[in-house]
């Protein structure tokens, strides 16, 4: 009667077990797929930080609906000082004071409306590189998680080179350099005050407005550029980016 009872037991564990297989298998799999990524992650932010992208979602989609795109990747030291100046004053003045979120940016943004935007330099990187665009929690949760790993990992200087490459400036145009030489017939590094300017200008909304032939509303959004540029240049706030 025991053996029997045992031989019942064994037999419906047997069955459970083979039903709980195919679950098991599927939770091994993400399991090892989740890790997968986070290693790939990781390699990726430690080459990024010495080797530029080569292309990021959003350029590849591009370069899929156009058939090709202008990207240049170049160092720093062959990008003009008035142009990083000019992108930090346009998109995220206090570039060198946070530690990827502009936590009074973001207050701001709350009191005044959807409306306003508060994303860092930090995060736009973090957004073009390994995530996707479009609004979303999701999305967004990942790049709030990323973007202090990011900072931690790479010295300021570079997070503004990586974003100087990756930018769009105008359809299919990617980086400042291959902005510079499609507006203007220049490299990055010859741009001037005035140029660089008008290429953080159109950074909100590069396929809508022109550096080369800029409306009204350019010609005075970049002039108050060039102040702020010169701003953050005397008060210490280009000092994380600057030799």
């Amino acid at each position: 009667m025991a053996r029997a009872g045992r031989r019942k037991k064994t037999a419906k564990g047997r069955r459970r077990t083979a039903a709980e297989g195919p679950w098991r298998r599927l939770r091994r799999w993400l399991w090892r797929a989740a890790l997968a990524v986070v290693a790939l992650f990781a390699l990726s932010l430690l080459a990024y930080r010495f080797v530029s992208p080569p292309v990021t979602i959003y350029m590849a989609q591009e370069a899929r609906r156009l058939g090709e795109v202008a990207h240049a990747p170049v160092p720093m030291t062959r990008i003009a000082p008035v142009m990083a100046r000019a992108a930090v004053a346009a998109e995220d003045a206090n570039f060198c004071l946070h530690w990827g979120f502009d936590m009074g940016a973001i207050r701001d943004a709350i009191a005044e409306g959807a409306g306003r935007g508060a994303s860092t330099i930090s995060q736009q990187v973090v957004k073009n590189v390994w995530l996707w665009h479009g609004r979303s929690w999701p999305r967004k949760a990942l790049e709030a998680a990323i973007t202090p790993l990011m900072e931690a990992a790479w010295p300021k200087r570079r997070v503004l080179e990586v974003y100087l490459n990756i930018a769009e400036f105008d359809e299919g145009v990617f980086g400042v350099e291959a902005a510079a030489r499609h507006y203007f017939g220049v490299a990055a590094a010859d741009l001037s005050a005035v140029q660089a300017a008008r290429l953080a200008a159109v950074l909100p909304d590069p396929k809508g407005r022109s550096a080369a032939r800029p409306s009204d509303r350019v010609r005075a959004r970049a002039a108050s550029i060039m102040d702020g540029a010169a701003t953050i240049a005397r008060d210490g706030r280009a000092a994380c980016f600057e030799d």
